[in-house]
């Protein structure tokens, strides 16, 4: 995982460039539509959506995001996380 830069945004973390490449090259069910390595805080999170049916799941938990748009939420230190992978997270 890589640090969070600072002052900048970027569309794909540096760390895992490969790796989203591989996922759209690889497949054609899904669209990859966000990413973060979590910056060591937080789980890697892979957002695809699906062409059959478009529904949005992390790749990483598996877990279904209710929303179409706005899926990370910023904590106070800057860093992004998605909630519902935090309270599955916690439950564990």
């Amino acid at each position: 995982m890589c640090k969070k830069p600072k002052g900048l945004h970027n569309r794909i973390d540096k760390c895992m460039i490969n790796l989203i490449e591989f996922i759209n090259e690889h497949t054609n069910l899904f669209e990859t539509i966000a990413c973060c390595c979590g910056h060591n805080k937080y789980p890697m999170t892979i957002l695809l959506k699906s062409n059959k049916n478009g529904e949005v799941f992390d790749l990483m938990s598996d877990i279904t995001i209710p929303r179409k748009r706005n899926f990370y939420k910023k904590d106070k230190q800057g860093y992004y996380f998605i909630p519902e992978i935090m309270e599955v997270q916690k439950s564990k």
